[in-house]
Parts: C-alpha cells; sequence; structure tokens
C-alpha cells in the first residue's frame, strides 16, 4: 500500500466497494480451509472471537456482530455450548436477556484458532505498517457505515 501512487479512477466507489468485497471473499475463503483443518467453521471462531473478552455478551448483539440471524447463532451456540466452548446465562439486570460466554475450553480453543488465522494473515505479506494503515481504514469505514 505504501509508496504505490494513488490512481484517479481508484477513487471511484464502485471501485472500492468490488476490491472490499472481493478481498472480505478471498480472505473468508482462506480462513474457511485454515479453520476446516482445525474442525472448526469462520461463524464459530467469529462467535468464540467475540466472546473472548470475558465479559459476555448479549445474544442479539453476538447476532449482529457475527453477522449471523438469531436462529442460526441459537443453534451454532447450542452445538459450542454442547461442546463446552460456550454457555448461557440470564442477564442479571434484564431478565428477558441471555448472555453467552466463553468457558475456559473455548479461550483455549480460541487462542489456537486465532494463531491459526494469523499465520494466515503472515502469508500475505503486507507488512506491519501497511497492515495497520489497512487495519485504521477499515475502521474509519466501519465507523462510517454504522452511523448511517
Amino acid at each position: 500500500m505504501q509508496g504505490l501512487p494513488v490512481r484517479p479512477e481508484a477513487l471511484a466507489s464502485e471501485d472500492v466497494v468490488l476490491l472490499v468485497t472481493r478481498a472480505e471473499r478471498l480472505l473468508s475463503r482462506r480462513l474457511r480451509e485454515v479453520l476446516d483443518a482445525h474442525g472448526r467453521s469462520l461463524d464459530e471462531w467469529r462467535v468464540l472471537s467475540i466472546l473472548a473478552d470475558g465479559a459476555g455478551h448479549p445474544m442479539t448483539e453476538v447476532s449482529e456482530l457475527a453477522f449471523l440471524p438469531p436462529g442460526s447463532l441459537t443453534k451454532l451456540v447450542d452445538h459450542l455450548a454442547d461442546e463446552n466452548l460456550v454457555y448461557r446465562r440470564i442477564d442479571a439486570m434484564d431478565r428477558r436477556r441471555i448472555r453467552a460466554y466463553i468457558t475456559p475450553r473455548g479461550r483455549t480453543t480460541h487462542e489456537r484458532l486465532t494463531r491459526a488465522v494469523r499465520a494466515v494473515w503472515g502469508e500475505l505479506a503486507i507488512g506491519y505498517e501497511d497492515s495497520g494503515r489497512l487495519t485504521d481504514l477499515l475502521r474509519l469505514l466501519v465507523g462510517a457505515l454504522q452511523h448511517r
């Protein structure tokens, strides 16, 4: 990224949308391959990543952050709970809400999977500085889109 000239035609929103979409699809494909080798899905890794902060999250929030419909998330969390990777509890402040939490076994699994995911990122040879710039730009984009 750094050192590459910016072409005026590359600033067209269609180009940005296509590039972001293509990058997401290609990266997801590669991550699925790696996670499949560990017996896990991309959605499972995403859910474990959301819960990895240990705070516990409402299922509605996990659904939104993982881009999963509520019914699909419930089935996925049921599966992860059966494997003792996550558990659910009624929210102490709002008994109508269910919160999901990661277990110690889930944390260990998440750490192992995240090492594999980071190795994929390392294979890309983007470089530390450009990786940081890309992260910053994507956060800006996500922030702008979330507030629309």
